[in-house]
């Protein structure tokens, strides 16, 4: 007799296809703390470049050859959050603006491979927990430890091989 094929479990929720109310909660949670870890990282390095530039630097001109000598951990979360670089006729203001939209409306599958990538170029700490149901990150970005529990045909003839052979 085959054994039922069960479902791994990701940080203690059972991960189905198609995501399951708890999966959908579990992620939501998952996604606030990453937000709020990068736009605490995006605040610490433009506070960073607004000690070195004057008082009104949100008005100077975003310029991405000097914020990438002076502050390059910048220049890669504005570059894992926003579809594009910026060059002349952005001030700092409006790139902040954008950067701020463009997180707070990043949908779940995005801000997991996002928080991946900003993790792996050390701009954002690791959390305890990933999200669930997600099949690709360019790393581990949690630190807890994921049960894999499935089935596959060398487990199922070892399984059979005990019922058969009790010790």
């Amino acid at each position: 007799m085959r054994k039922a094929k069960s479902n791994p479990i990701h940080f203690g929720i059972e991960v189905t296809k198609p995501h399951s109310k708890e999966m959908y909660a579990h992620n939501d949670k998952v996604a606030e703390e990453q937000k709020s870890n990068i736009l605490k990282a995006w605040k610490n390095e433009l506070a960073k470049v607004m000690e070195f530039y004057d008082v009104n630097a949100m008005a100077d001109d975003w310029n991405e050859y000097d914020l990438k000598i002076r502050a390059p951990k910048l220049i890669k979360l504005q570059r894992n959050i926003c579809f594009s670089g910026y060059g002349e006729g952005y001030t700092m203001d409006m790139v902040n603006e954008e950067f701020t939209r463009e997180l707070e409306n990043m949908p779940n599958y995005q801000i997991h491979e996002t928080y991946s990538y900003c993790c792996f170029d050390s701009v954002v700490p690791r959390i305890k927990q990933g999200m669930v149901g997600f099949d690709w990150e360019k790393m581990d970005y949690w630190t807890d430890d994921i049960i894999e529990i499935g089935c596959s045909l060398e487990q199922d003839l070892e399984w059979a091989n005990e019922s058969e052979n009790p010790q």
